[in-house]
């Protein structure tokens, strides 16, 4: 781990100062164990205790206060490294100085406790998304993420990697048991599972539809654009599948870094085709790079 103590000004990006300097102003002070002032003032109301009413300071006492010096060291080193996580992340033109104060603390009360590096990263990317774009990340999304463990995560993760964008990102799965979906660990189970996380809805039986009046629609995937061209002038539907992201859901799928699926794009296509909707070769867009 970098120690952000060691960290020179002059070596940071002004995003990553003021993101820094935010922090600071927020939580106490990255730069400086917090836990240290807090413990000082534990120690000093333990001799205030013992000078009042006499009591001995035992081992035990000894023994959790040293246990909460520990604990408090590990939650600032996640503290520091989620935070070293995101610097490099920031844009030239982010606004970490407009992140409300409420957000930071309360974005740190909740992922001090994450140790797992990857889990880290992901917490991160949502720092650093939010010190870019200044609400894109609400508090309920943050507290849901700190109810998911690392396999919630993964789990989700595989789930946005079926993701087309319809106007917004969509999974599109039509059909859980599908092998397709089922060897990349999609399933109705796992499915209701993150449905019960608040990650999802799932509609089991008839799916999820849009209607519109468009003659036309433009989708993508991961960068593979595709129209999709509808036979009606006037109201038009385009099957979805089963799974609709939440609000959190679709917060937290711009940070999940999920990758296409092989052979998806065309299992798509080839759904649409034999719905009419796209020509034979719209289903051959040659693929590029981002989502």
């Amino acid at each position: 781990m970098t120690d952000l103590s060691l960290i020179k000004a002059d070596q940071l990006t002004k995003p990553a100062t003021v993101l820094i300097k935010k922090i600071s102003e927020a939580i106490g002070g990255i730069f400086k164990p917090y836990q240290i002032v807090r413990v000082a003032k534990a120690e000093a109301e333990a001799d205030r205790i013992h000078e009042d009413s006499q009591i001995q300071i035992t081992e035990i006492h000894r023994r959790a206060m040293h246990r909460f010096l520990e604990e408090e060291a590990k939650k600032q080193m996640n503290i520091e490294n989620i935070t070293q996580k995101a610097l490099p992340l920031l844009k030239e033109e982010s606004a970490p100085q407009n992140v409300e104060d409420d957000w930071i603390t309360n974005f740190f009360d909740k992922s001090r406790i994450v140790s797992d590096a990857d889990m880290q990263q992901l917490w991160a990317k949502v720092l650093a998304g939010e010190s870019n774009t200044p609400g894109t990340f609400s508090r309920r999304t943050v507290n849901l993420l700190s109810d998911l463990d690392k396999r919630d995560a993964e789990l989700f993760n595989a789930l946005c990697c079926f993701g087309w964008t319809c106007g917004v990102l969509i999974p599109l799965v039509f059909d859980s048991e599908i092998e397709l979906y089922n060897r990349h660990g999609i399933n109705f189970e796992t499915l209701s599972h993150l449905e019960s996380l608040g990650l999802i809805q799932l509609e089991t039986i008839g799916g999820f539809q849009t209607k519109g009046k468009w003659k036309k629609l433009a989708t993508s995937y991961y960068g593979r654009p595709v129209e999709l061209t509808f036979p009606s002038e006037e109201q038009n539907t385009l099957e979805l599948g089963k799974v609709l992201l939440t609000k959190a859901g679709k917060e937290l799928a711009t940070v999940s870094g999920s990758k296409p699926v092989e052979g998806f794009f065309e299992f798509v296509c080839e759904r649409w085709k034999n719905q009419s909707l796209i020509k034979e070769t719209d289903s051959r867009s040659d693929k590029t790079s981002g989502v």
